[in-house]
């Protein structure tokens, strides 16, 4: 089996260990590790590592499956080979032969064999004959495909004859000599022309065989309720009946939809803890069915054997009361003697109060960031009182770069000169635009220094310079 290593924990993977699909891990059934995939009711051999001193007392009995665990049957190893688990075998098949799986070996299939009244000495065990060939194989496969078309053929036919049967599968002999016919039906059915008719169509041996409606299941598969596959289908085998009276002993309601599995049977998981509840039960005193007191006669609605409480109702009132074991032995002991209690006495069950999940809530616009704004703008202004003259250093140079940024600004939006000389009469028209240009540009540096807080003075005294108008018109060189 493998393995998986967390931390300083190991794991062990319960699936195939070699799956080839590059799907999810586990088994070829891409994740799950039940029906329909690597193989149904599967085994696991606990004894498959265990040495055996005498070769002679080995078992050589094989436990043989085939179509992936539908169904399992025995055959005697008469060969010198040992065969392990998943090997592919070839079979003695009926005026043939057949290929199937191994699934078990050893010790365990002397218990499984005990387990089905099966005595390792009979006669009617057959043989293998050989580990599969390539051919074997092949042509296994060939016969294997063949089985969803001729279903589909054979439920048109039986539909044909009128026949009150269910064809659920087919299992096609691996040599294609022979094939098996599953059925489930409620009478008996006459099916002697169907046969006639499949095997002039299929030109091969048919055997029909009937199963009950929970083996139909697991051999289809599926999930159940629980949200798990079905217990049939991965490790059920035996089918014990199952009644209604497994569910009132559990305090559970006759609801035949929900005690219904997918077979439309009630479910086998009903009997796995009624033998729990029937010993708890015992505790529990008998012919408590009602209950005599002064007021009128109480009735007995459940029993809740967690908290061995028996839940008893008056005629006039809707309410239910819990009474301990103690208190019920003692009422039956008074109604014996003919007295009869003044009140049940009931307990008062305290209810736990439920944990409330924190949900999600919607806080923006409720942080502020106020206290983190005021803390640093107290930190600016003890910086800027600091007498400390390399405290304040930063912010000169900061001011410094600010003041240059907007000398900069104020040059780029000047006139450019491109002579020093002054212009001539030509161009005093010109010159009198570029006055007007001077004029804004100024405004706009006044406007910027009255902006920056921190470079009002320097703006304040500091002198444009003077500089000559451009000469638009002709100058003499």
């Amino acid at each position: 089996m493998p393995e998986a290593v967390f931390g300083n924990i190991k794991y062990i993977v319960m699936g195939c260990g070699g799956c080839s699909t590059g799907k999810p891990g586990g088994c070829k059934s891409n994740g799950t590790c039940g029906t329909s995939g690597c193989n149904r009711l599967n085994v696991h051999d606990w004894l498959m590592n265990l040495p055996i001193n005498d070769s002679e007392s080995a078992c050589r009995i094989v436990e043989i499956s085939f179509k992936n665990g539908s169904r399992k049957d025995f055959f005697r190893n008469s060969t010198l080979q040992t065969f392990e688990k998943g090997e592919l075998v070839t079979l003695e098949g009926v005026s043939g032969f057949d290929v199937g799986e191994v699934s078990l070996s050893g010790e365990l299939v002397r218990i499984q064999m005990k387990k089905k009244g099966i005595k390792e000495s009979s006669p009617d065990i057959k043989k293998i004959l050989r580990r599969s060939s390539e051919r074997d194989i092949e042509l296994f496969h060939q016969n294997k495909e063949r089985e969803q078309a001729m279903l589909m053929r054979s439920r048109e036919v039986a539909r044909d004859y009128k026949l009150q049967m269910k064809l659920s599968e087919i299992e096609i002999q691996a040599d294609g000599k022979k094939a098996t016919f599953f059925y489930t039906a409620d009478d008996r059915v006459d099916f002697r022309e169907m046969i006639k008719s499949f095997a002039t169509e299929f030109r091969l041996k048919v055997e029909m065989r009937q199963i009950g409606i929970r083996q139909e299941a697991g051999k289809v598969g599926g999930i159940g309720s629980c949200g798990r596959e079905l217990c049939c289908s991965t490790w059920l085998t035996d089918f014990k009946s199952v009644n209604t009276t497994a569910a009132r002993y559990q305090n559970l309601s006759i609801n035949q939809t929900k005690l219904s599995g997918q077979c439309g049977r009630l479910k086998c998981c009903l009997n796995f803890e009624l033998d729990t509840y029937l010993d708890a039960l015992q505790h529990f005193p008998n012919n408590a069915d009602t209950l005599e007191i002064q007021r009128s006669r109480a009735y007995l609605v459940k029993k809740d054997i967690f908290k061995d409480l028996m839940w008893y109702t008056l005629p006039d009132s809707n309410k239910q009361y819990p009474l301990t074991l103690r208190r019920v032995k003692e009422i039956l002991q008074m109604n014996a003697k003919g007295e009869r209690p003044d009140s049940l006495e009931a307990i008062e069950l305290v209810n736990k109060e439920k944990e409330v999940e924190p949900g999600f809530v919607d806080v923006v616009g409720q942080i502020s960031l106020r206290s983190l704004e005021r803390n640093d703008k107290k930190r600016k202004d003890k910086k800027r009182n600091d007498p400390n003259p390399r405290n304040n250093e930063h912010t000169a140079k900061s001011n410094d770069n600010n003041s240059r940024n907007n000398n900069k600004e104020t040059r780029s939006n000047r006139p450019q000169s491109t002579s020093a000389k002054k212009p001539n009469r030509q161009g005093e028209g010109n010159n009198a635009v570029n006055a007007e240009q001077s004029r804004n540009n100024n405004n706009r540096k006044k406007n910027n220094s009255r902006n920056n807080g921190n470079n009002n003075n320097n703006n304040r005294n500091q002198k444009p310079r003077e500089e000559d108008a451009p000469n638009t018109s002709g100058e003499k060189q």
